[in-house]
């Protein structure tokens, strides 16, 4: 408010907010996509989020700066938006990481699995260590035929009690992640535990490297497949499935 020599009050007039160009628009879409690694569509059949868990899952400690991470700080959030925005039909989730920390990959994971929003995961190039738990939290999951998987052992790194209690807490972490998988997937538990602790296959560790085809073969993922496949398993699921908190 301002006020004139006659001591009248007159609002300020308002400017019309300027539109922004086409090139203004794509340079704020890239800065989006470089920050988070995540793009929604929006000239298409229906309006999916893609999101891309890449690199190293990065928790409570930042990793160095030469690394390609995946931050659960940016993804849990951007989760919670997705869940709520009525406008966004699906989730699309691509996957090409090594792991990375236990807990805040497998928060992301819970997150996923229990959200209402039709969601698609893709496994392309790799979904290692909890990328697997990742890999699976989708309503529907799918892996390229050249990607692999690694199951393993969890890893601790740094100095460690070499007392019973450590090795306790490290089975029980074991046995979440194992509950996780089996719960969302159809690999048996046995199955999968087997898978973790073998002693053949990896030269300098315990576990199992296993392929795409080898995946959806032991029920841990659901088909094989490329990007319009999953897109348009998205679609089916967005088609068949109830409307999210109606009014």
């Amino acid at each position: 408010m301002y006020q004139n020599n006659l001591g009248e009050y007159h609002p300020p007039e308002e400017q019309a907010p300027e539109e922004k160009s086409e090139e203004e628009k794509q340079m704020q879409e890239n800065e989006v996509i470089e920050d988070t690694g995540s793009i929604r569509p929006a000239n298409a059949k229906h309006l999916i989020h893609c999101l891309t868990i890449i690199g190293q899952v990065e928790g409570h400690f930042e990793l160095s700066s030469q690394n390609k991470t995946t931050k659960y700080e940016h993804i849990i959030p951007a989760l919670v938006a997705i869940e709520q925005d009525r406008s966004i039909e699906g989730l699309l989730i691509l996957l090409n990481t090594v792991g990375g920390d236990v807990e805040a990959g497998l928060a992301i994971a819970e997150l996923i699995a229990g959200m209402q929003t039709p969601t698609v995961s893709l496994v392309v190039g790799g979904g290692h260590s909890i990328g697997v738990p990742l890999s699976v939290s989708a309503k529907k999951s799918y892996i390229v035929p050249s990607a692999s998987m690694t199951i393993h052992p969890v890893r601790m790194n740094g100095m460690m009690l070499g007392v019973p209690q450590s090795f306790d807490y490290i089975a029980k972490i074991q046995d979440r992640i194992i509950s996780f998988v089996t719960r969302n997937s159809r690999i048996p538990e046995d199955r999968f535990r087997e898978l973790m602790t073998n002693t053949k296959e990896l030269a300098t560790d315990v576990g199992t490297v296993i392929s795409g085809a080898q995946a959806v073969e032991m029920g841990l993922i659901d088909q094989t497949g490329s990007l319009s496949d999953a897109i348009s398993a998205l679609y089916d699921l967005i088609e068949t499935t109830p409307v999210r908190y109606p009014d």
